[in-house]
């Protein structure tokens, strides 16, 4: 007989899944945010360069200075549907904040500006598994395996939804002018180039400071995986000391060392189907299986 499949904990809001230690009437105000014309949302499926890219935003907004130890990233580039709508609503603008939100659910400006960042389904789901494991208060999935982790992830039953309707929600704006649209892979392959196209989009001012070398090489180094990796308090709530750390690797291709056959040949179906009809697959295609 098999064992019994252990599942990841949550709470139930608005039909969405969320992390347990979430207030819902955070998350219900988050859902009905005012958007602001000079708001700048970081949006993602939960673990595709969210805090990469939260640190670059932060670091252009504040002239190459990185985010000193002591700070919280989510405080200063907050997830609105973590503090909900009061606390986002009362920063200075410009405003910077992080959701997870398909697009339909998003609160939505049209003079707004929204930065998604894809990332392949097969390296997303193994970094999730380990920040759901990682947050024992938020999941108590300690004692998880992948294999029970993967099961929910290929069905959706996972924070914020199925990954590809999330995807596919945000690829079908991609050409919006106030949409970038980007992948975590492109930005690994050739950094310097994006965090110029996200200054660029941010607006002329925010391109200017990179013509200041000393401000555009601060904001690389702080903004690598070696710097990110250290002093990860800014990052993310403590985790037990076993548990891998909220930066844990960065790779491109890990999930190959986490798979089964049919775990490959199941997400890659899955990819497949879901994306019919569309160009998805040529984001990665040189890095999943067909």
């Amino acid at each position: 007989m098999n064992q019994q499949r252990q599942k990841p904990h949550y709470s139930m809001c608005q039909g969405f899944l969320i992390p347990m230690g979430f207030p819902v009437t955070c998350f219900e105000s988050g859902l009905n945010y005012n958007a602001q014309p000079e708001d700048n949302f970081i949006v993602t499926y939960p673990k595709c360069g969210t805090t990469w890219v939260q640190h670059i935003v932060w670091m252009l907004n504040h002239d190459g200075e990185p985010l000193p130890v002591g700070k919280d990233i989510n405080l200063e580039v907050p997830h609105l549907e973590e503090v909900g709508a009061e606390f986002v609503a009362a920063m200075p603008s410009p405003r910077f904040i992080k959701t997870h939100l398909p697009f339909s659910f998003t609160p939505y400006c049209a003079d707004a500006k929204y930065i998604y960042i894809a990332r392949n389904p097969f390296d997303c789901v193994v970094s999730f598994y380990y920040h759901t494991k990682g947050f024992v208060k938020h999941y108590n999935f300690a004692e998880g395996t992948f294999n029970d982790f993967f099961e929910c992830f290929i069905e959706g039953e996972v924070d914020w939804g199925d990954y590809f309707e999330h995807l596919l929600s945000w690829y079908d704006h991609r050409q919006d002018d106030n949409v970038l649209f980007i992948t975590y892979e492109a930005m690994k392959a050739d950094t310097p180039k994006h965090i110029r196209e996200i200054a660029n989009f941010l607006g002329s001012s925010y391109l200017d400071k990179l013509n200041n070398a000393e401000i555009f090489n601060s904001i690389l180094k702080h903004t690598s995986f070696t710097s990110m990796s250290q002093d990860q308090s800014r990052w993310s709530s403590q985790r037990p000391k076993e548990m891998t750390p909220f930066i844990r690797k960065g790779e491109i291709g890990d999930w190959k060392n986490h798979f089964s056959e049919d775990q490959i040949a199941r997400l890659s179906d899955k990819f497949r189907n879901k994306t019919a009809g569309t160009d998805i697959a040529m984001l990665w295609a040189d890095l999943i299986p067909n």
